[in-house]
């Protein structure tokens, strides 16, 4: 996979990419990273990328220009356009079933934007995809690209080294991940729950099962709107309400 970013703070990813799985992933060659600075196709001399909004208003505007030139730029001459990515509050909320469409992409560009906005001509002729992380305004969209990113990479063949890790992850599945455990069974008199010692693989899964659907329940019920849910899991939810 190809990413490239556009961004005005091109440093703030170099910390990023540079540890731990993004740093992985780069180095099995299972992707590779650009970040431009748009400034540099700024065609002032000056190098401005904003402007006063049209019909007055507070703060600046992100130019059309550097944005499409830049692009312009990454995707001469490829033979499949790439999804370029708008991070952007009024997109759409991202989940795990977006990274999983999005990681089975050869080439992403994400435009990450400040100042007030964007001129509305790079939403409706440029991009192919806006996407927002959350219900809250950042100072730009760095940070979004950033989770984006992690979130997608990760997916890619033998990143992870065991597929299971992200199969199994909370939202993969439609729910919430199970508790996990590790070494002392006992620690400070906390122990670990007897199922998870007993060596009895098929009662292990069943008690994952029913937690995976507890804390689901119990934190994120809204999830469970969208899963068709077995006889057995009904019945632990049956179980679970006379515990609220």
């Amino acid at each position: 996979m190809k990413i490239d970013v556009l961004t005005l703070f091109p440093e703030m990813f170099d910390g990023v990419f540079g540890h731990s799985i993004l740093k992985k992933a780069e180095d099995q060659h299972a992707v590779s990273y650009h970040v431009v600075n748009f400034r540099e196709f700024a065609d002032s001399k000056h190098g401005q990328v904003d402007d006063y909004p049209y019909g007055g208003g507070a703060g600046m505007v992100l130019k059309p220009q550097p944005i499409f030139d830049a692009v312009s730029s990454l995707t001469e001459g490829v033979k499949k356009q790439p999804r370029i990515i708008l991070m952007c509050p009024q997109g759409k909320r991202y989940n795990q079933k977006m990274a999983e469409e999005l990681a089975r992409e050869d080439h992403l560009i994400f435009i990450c934007g400040h100042y007030e906005g964007y001129d509305e001509r790079i939403r409706e002729y440029l991009v192919t995809d806006e996407i927002s992380i959350g219900d809250f305004v950042l100072t730009g969209g760095e940070l979004g690209a950033m989770v984006v990113i992690d979130s997608v990479v990760r997916l890619l063949g033998g990143v992870l080294g065991n597929e299971e890790s992200h199969q199994k992850d909370s939202f993969s599945t439609g729910f919430l991940e199970h508790p996990h455990y590790t070494r002392p069974a006992d620690f400070r008199g906390m122990p670990v729950p007897d199922i998870l010692i007993s060596g009895n693989h098929r009662l292990i899964e069943e008690w994952r099962a029913k937690e995976s659907l507890r804390r689901t329940f119990f934190r994120r019920p809204d999830l469970l709107d969208e899963i068709e849910l077995t006889d057995q899991q009904k019945k632990w939810i049956e179980e679970f309400k006379k515990q609220e």
